[in-house]
């Protein structure tokens, strides 16, 4: 079933140019901006960033197209697990929202890498803040929107069946 007229390479090229952008906004957001990233941003960047790298891998390798594509629509899905998680506790009620944590800097000198990683994953009241929106969409919103379309070009690869190099 051939249905795209990129080659796969390109397709993969492409998918690692969108996801060097996300982070170039990220790192632009933060650095120009001055918004600081709670823990869920920072699980998020590193989820663009191994999407990044599967779809640069797939880029390079002339071979396993199929599994580049399965490995890139996964990281992109468990980076949108994380977003979708992000935006719900945006939308909880002020009373149901999880208490702040220290900063990060402080967990990661202080605490176990297993409950570093834990607060990472899960959250805290600073990531119920909504910073900046743009057409209505906090940042979390935005990232899930991105990783949902990433999945979906990955997935695409496994059926594009192009020979062009």
């Amino acid at each position: 079933m051939s249905f795209l007229t990129l080659s796969p390479r390109i397709c993969f090229f492409l998918g690692f140019a969108a996801c060097a952008s996300l982070l170039g906004v990220g790192a632009y957001l933060q650095f120009v901006e001055q918004l600081e990233p709670c823990p869920l941003c920072i699980s998020q960047r590193l989820a663009i960033l191994a999407t990044g790298v599967v779809f640069l891998l797939g880029g390079l390798h002339n071979r396993g197209r199929k599994i580049y594509a399965l490995g890139s629509a996964a990281a992109a899905l468990i980076g949108a697990s994380i977003s979708a998680r992000h935006v719900w506790l945006q939308h909880l009620p002020p009373e149901e929202v999880p208490e702040c944590s220290p900063g990060l800097e402080y967990v990661f000198q202080n605490f176990p890498l297993a409950d570093t990683i834990k607060l990472m994953l899960t959250g805290t009241g600073e990531c119920a803040k909504i910073d900046w929106t743009l057409l209505g969409l906090s940042i979390p919103a935005w990232t899930l929107f991105s990783f949902l379309l990433l999945a979906g070009w990955g997935c695409l690869q496994f059926f594009n069946d192009q020979n062009q190099i």
